[in-house]
């Protein structure tokens, strides 16, 4: 094979040095393949995935997709090796496969690289090293802390010329850009090679040799350019081309970064390369094809050898020709189906204004940034908030790659997609919202398995609060498929083969580890929304135990919630709940007897944190009160008795008591006179301003409709006047925080009409005043003819008939 002298040299192999998820590179290496027709392909990767390079030919295989290694014994050490439809590799391994030529990756294996992960982390304290990837890098990265598989400390071989500046890590396209006068690589990019073609001769090898000779004019100066463990990568390759070139002659073709050009046509003898290798780390590894995104690949994701626009590359790739009106038209396109008026005409007009700013700025062709500039200034009209659309959905994209069924998975993953299959919930890239009827088989089905994926910690889907309704028959979630939870559930594997086995054995040994009984609770209501009865046993046998031996009294309010919600979901779901139903109400009574005592000598914060438990125990037990556990009595009865305490007794909190107060009143446990003269006597003169102003807030605060209450009942509202007017200039400034903080929670609405309320001043009320009087649309009783006057209204909107006679009384 005849080769450019930067390229290889005349009997040697072909270099072609690309930049990784360039459509440039891509199509200028299927071009110079097509041309040397080599009788091998060898291709910058990891060795073990030559087994997986036949998927790439099946029709279920669309990319973006990558190469996931993980250690086998411990899977969350994982590297990945990402390739787009416009990745250089990835015309490679087609071009391959098309003309049924074999395809070999010959970078280090990912056996020496998960090693040295778990080398530096232990020699780092968990550090990872970020960004070290230049243009010429090889494509990979751990799923949460975006890395290169990186090298040893001091490589033994190939070391760098005494000018090399190695102790700063060199991006080759930043550099070449500067050189060039750019502050953008991206741009200098575009300009250089993704808008120009094969030059006046059509020489496809010229391109390749230009980028050669620049990456060895660098490496001159740079070295290993902080890359250090590129050297032993290197020496890897130069050893692999050799094995082929003894297989196949000199038709060989090299797909590499171009950073690693000079280094592969460099002289290197065989012992050399062999003992830089000697004695590197090792670990079992597995490797597979999984599903990637265009969100992943950019830069913004902190993918080392990502970019900044996959979406706009993409479009280049597939760009027959005029990139530039087939872009315009996509984003008019994507800005009509959000509403906004985007003509035709602005379609034009955008075209011209982008290649008018190409021609003004120099540039050979319009490039992303004159086309977002057309595109603001034209469809967007100056403004940067559709732009974001734009930004989002076209030059990053939400586009997920497929892999076909029969590529190498854990038994799990294989599970879960029969799972989604089973239950039509396909994986996507675009989040979007799910709602759920959980009457429904297929809807239940989906609510099970999100559920268990989320105890084994492979969050795809989060449950959001519902925009229409909140009963217990409905569930809304917020889905996201995103590449790295392939990694999750290779981890989650080693707890079952199957969704159902891996979250109950999971479930099961959270419990036994759990640290608070909050956390226990909370993994109980987890196992009943995913349906895991196996798991209960174990969850309840501890929950028991842990409520038994745990006495603190904020703990067990943190835990009731729970328990009772989860007996709520056992109802919708037809699961027996009836062990769990009597260690609520045993919680519950445990409670009851020590939360008096716990309210004693409590500062300001303790006092509030109280009074948030009280709000959730006085929710839980009227749930539970519905189907209370036999044996334990009247529980809601009980409660009001506890309140009862807690709100006439000096040495609690004004906070709590006044939130005791406005319970009972709102249970219809206690007449509007008592809670008048109990707020009566706590604004008296004697009672610190300070002590009053909390038991305000407590009374109509924190988001219990107290603001109402007051508009309701005049003699509250002048009771709260009038002690506010009569606070001393000197205390003022103490309560004013406590009473902005209550009154500010209120909607606009309604402190609008308090204020209008006390516009009138205190002499058209009073202590004594019966409630409403005075005030339009106020009446001390229910007016049932003005009530029934909404009943078609209300008969409409519910759907009912009009001479349905179910509403009638309601009003």
């Amino acid at each position: 094979m005849t080769t450019g002298a930067d390229t290889g040299t005349a009997a040697g192999p072909l270099l072609l040095g690309v930049r990784h998820h360039g459509p440039g590179s891509a199509r200028a290496v299927r071009a110079a393949l097509d041309a040397a027709r080599p009788r091998v392909v060898l291709i910058e990767g990891p060795p073990e995935a030559d087994a997986l390079i036949p998927l790439a030919a099946e029709e279920d295989m669309r990319p973006p997709v990558a190469l996931l290694a993980h250690a086998v014994d411990e899977p969350g050490r994982s590297a990945f090796w990402p390739l787009a439809e416009f990745s250089p590799e990835w015309v490679a391994i087609r071009w391959a496969l098309e003309h049924e030529v074999p395809a070999r990756f010959i970078d280090l294996p990912a056996t020496h690289t998960l090693a040295w992960e778990k080398e530096d982390k232990e020699d780092k304290g968990e550090k990872g090293e970020k960004g070290e990837k230049g243009e010429g890098a090889p494509a990979s990265e751990s799923p949460d802390n975006p890395t290169e598989p990186t090298e040893p400390t001091e490589p033994t071989a190939s070391s760098a010329p005494a000018e090399s500046r190695a102790d700063v890590r060199v991006d080759p396209l930043a550099a070449l850009a500067d050189a060039a006068g750019y502050e953008d690589a991206e741009r200098w990019w575009e300009d250089v090679v993704e808008h120009r073609g094969l030059g006046a001769a059509g020489d496809p090898l010229a391109p390749f040799a230009v980028l050669a000779e620049a990456m060895a004019a660098l490496r001159e100066v740079y070295g290993s350019g902080g890359h250090d463990r590129d050297l032993v990568r290197e020496a890897y390759m130069r050893l692999q081309v050799r094995a082929a070139q003894k297989e196949f002659g000199d038709a060989v073709a090299v797909v590499c970064g171009a950073w690693h050009v000079p280094a592969l046509g460099g002289r290197s003898t065989v012992a050399a390369d062999r003992a830089v290798l000697k004695g590197l780390p090792k670990v079992k590894t597995d490797m597979t094809w999984v599903p990637w995104t265009y969100r992943r690949l950019a830069r913004a994701s902190g993918y080392g050898a990502g970019i900044d626009s996959p979406g706009w590359y993409g479009h280049l790739f597939r760009a027959p020709d005029r990139p530039v009106e087939r872009w315009l038209t996509k984003v008019a396109g994507l800005l009509r189906a959000e509403d906004r008026m985007v003509s035709s005409a602005h379609v034009i007009e955008a075209v011209r204004l982008a290649e008018t700013l190409a021609v003004m700025r120099g540039r050979p062709l319009p490039g992303l940034g004159e086309t977002t500039d057309a595109v603001r200034a034209v469809m967007c009209d100056g403004s940067d908030v559709p732009l974001a659309l734009v930004h989002d959905r076209l030059v990053v994209g939400d586009v997920l790659g497929e892999v076909p069924p029969d590529a190498p998975a854990v038994p799990l993953q294989r599970d879960l997609d029969r799972t989604q299959r089973r239950l039509r919930l396909k994986p996507e890239a675009l989040e979007r919202e799910l709602e759920l009827d959980l009457r429904k088989d297929t809807d239940a089905g989906r609510s099970r398995l999100l559920h268990r994926l989320r105890l084994l910690g492979v969050s795809w889907g989060e449950p959001v609060a519902s925009r229409g309704s909140t009963g217990t028959f409905r569930e809304t979630w917020r889905l996201r498929w995103e590449p790295e939870l392939a990694v999750r559930i290779a981890e989650a594997g080693v707890w079952g083969t199957t969704v159902l086995a891996a979250a109950t054995a999971k479930s099961e040994a959270d419990a036994i580890s759990a640290q608070h009984l909050a956390d226990v609770t909370a993994l109980a209501e987890r196992c009943l929304l995913a349906e895991l009865p196996d798991a209960l046993p174990t969850v309840m046998r501890v929950l028991a135990d842990r409520a038994a031996l745990d006495s603190d009294v904020g703990h067990l309010a943190q835990a009731l919630p729970a328990l009772v919600r989860s007996l709520r979901y056992g109802d919708v779901r037809g699961t027996d709940t009836g062990a769990l139903a009597e260690v609520a109400a045993g919680l519950a009574e445990r409670i009851f007897v020590g939360l008096p005592p716990a309210c004693a000598g409590l500062d300001a914060d303790a006092a509030e944190e109280i009074r948030r438990h009280v709000d959730a125990v006085h929710g839980a037990v009227g749930l539970l009160g519905d189907a209370p556990a036999p044996g334990h009595g009247d529980l809601r009865g009980r409660w009001r008795a506890v309140l009862k305490v807690l709100s006439v007794r000096d040495t609690v909190p004004g906070v709590i008591r006044g939130r005791a107060v406005r319970l009972l009143l709102d249970e219809g446990e206690l007449a509007q006179d008592e809670a008048a003269r109990l707020m009566g006597l706590v604004l008296s003169p004697g009672t610190p301003p300070g002590d009053a102003a909390a038991w305000i807030e407590g009374f109509v605060g924190g988001g219990s409709g107290g603001g109402m209450l007051l508009v309701h009942d005049e003699r509250l509202l002048g009771l709260v006047d009038a002690w506010l007017t009569g606070v001393p200039a000197d205390a003022f400034t103490d309560v004013l925080p406590l009473l902005r903080r209550t009154f500010s929670a209120y909607e606009p609405g309604v402190r609008r009409t308090l204020g209008e309320l006390v516009r009138r001043g205190p002499g058209q009320r009073g202590g004594a005043a019966t409630a409403g009087a005075g005030v339009p649309g106020f009446a001390a009783e229910l007016d049932q003819e003005r009530g029934n006057a909404v009943l078609p209204v209300v008969r409409l909107l519910l759907g009912l008939d009009t001479d349905d006679d179910d509403l009638v009384g309601v009003a």
